[in-house]
């Protein structure tokens, strides 16, 4: 089955009492039983619902896995990944990620005994001189938040193979149609479902998905025992979303493309980050990996002060001054006074996120208005 297809019908079959074509929504906490132990396959909400469960196999299928688990926040799906270290095991993190992740890895789960390693993943002997018996997982984000680094995952993964670890892919900028990592061998994907997946602005949830049974086994475990899951209005709202999904982001990657070509001849502008650019250093590999290079397109200016950039998002009509991604319309940010502002100056100029670094995430709107837009802020 083809992805358009899959994006359709996957996980998603008419409901067996009314033939409803569209999943229900199952707003109930409970189910009724015929007696202790016989149901109908679900019990309580925070351990199964039928909305959610056909969400989770909707994305399992989309990612080319096999189980999927629905979170209440991206961040909520990470905190179920951590939760299965011990103290004292290690993780190896990309260095250039979202500040919400290193936020999580530093204020919360360090303190537990977990140790963080931050390092640049486009060269892959630095995470070998990491690895050793007490690694745990490897965890990447490909393209990176902010700066749309990309990092060989197939490369990574057979780096990874002999070892203990779980390698973990956050997916989110890039969505099941654009890459799939568990096809490139990573034992874990997780998503921000709240940006791409649902597309509309609408929802926060987040997702995990695998082939490994026993990752699954754990990952579920942890999902009913902590219980940060998704409600089923969320589940429903993505459902419609992923059904466009394709279509969306071949939008999103036609447009993120014609703005990094635009922003790349603008005299104001010192440096454009897009794996689309044959200038990017990891071009080469974005092309082996991806199918197009998503709407996500990072910028920093000749003058490189955080005055500089505020003054050209107060010049923005059309593109929003919102934090997240991934919606149908055009936002606009400044990571380090916003998504990043929890990482300290000297490791988020470390990671290349500059003080005059935008961060654009392109819509689905005319091109030729988003253009607009961009000249006008940017003279």
């Amino acid at each position: 089955m083809k992805f358009a297809t899959k994006a359709i019908h996957a996980g998603v079959k008419p409901d067996p009492s009314t033939g409803a074509i569209m999943t229900p929504i199952y707003q109930t906490s409970t189910y009724v039983q015929e007696r202790v132990g016989v149901n109908k396959g679900y019990e309580y909400s925070r351990t199964s619902n039928p909305t959610r469960s056909a969400l989770e196999s909707s994305l399992a299928a989309l990612e080319g896995g096999k189980s999927g688990a629905c979170f209440g926040s991206g961040l909520a799906a990470i905190d179920c990944l951590m939760k299965m270290l011990n103290p004292g095991d290690e993780v190896i993190s990309t260095s250039d990620l979202y500040g919400g992740s290193y936020r999580l890895f530093n204020t919360i789960f360090a303190k537990y005994g977990i140790v963080i390693h931050y390092t640049s993943m486009q060269d892959l002997s630095n995470v070998e001189q990491l690895l050793n018996e007490r690694t745990k997982m490897v965890w990447v984000e490909t393209p990176t938040n902010p700066t749309m680094s990309i990092i060989d995952i197939a490369g990574l993964a057979k780096l990874v193979k002999n070892s203990n670890a779980i390698l973990a892919v956050d997916n989110t900028f890039a969505t099941p149609f654009v890459q799939r990592p568990l096809e490139l061998g990573a034992d874990v994907v997780m998503h921000s479902v709240t940006k791409y997946l649902g597309g509309h602005s609408d929802v926060v949830m987040g997702a995990l998905v695998t082939s490994n049974d026993e990752i699954a086994s754990e990952i579920y475990r942890i999902q009913n025992a902590s219980g940060a899951i998704c409600g089923p209005q969320d589940a429903f709202l993505v459902l419609r979303g992923v059904k466009t999904l394709h279509l969306r982001m071949e939008r999103h990657c036609a447009n993120g493309l014609k703005v990094a070509e635009f922003l790349s001849s603008h005299p104001a502008v010192a440096e454009v980050c897009y794996p689309g650019l044959p200038t990017h250093p990891g071009h080469d590999i974005a092309k082996s990996q991806m199918n197009g290079y998503t709407g996500m397109v990072s910028f920093s200016l000749l003058d490189d002060t955080t005055e500089a950039a505020h003054s050209l998002l107060s010049r923005c009509r059309l593109f929003a001054l919102a934090e997240s991604l991934g919606g149908v319309e055009s936002l606009i940010g400044h990571p380090a006074s916003m998504t990043h502002a929890s990482i300290p100056k000297e490791e988020r100029l470390k990671a290349g996120i500059r003080d005059s670094l935008i961060r654009l995430s392109v819509g689905i709107e005319d091109i030729d208005d988003i253009l607009i837009d961009l000249e006008h802020a940017l003279n």
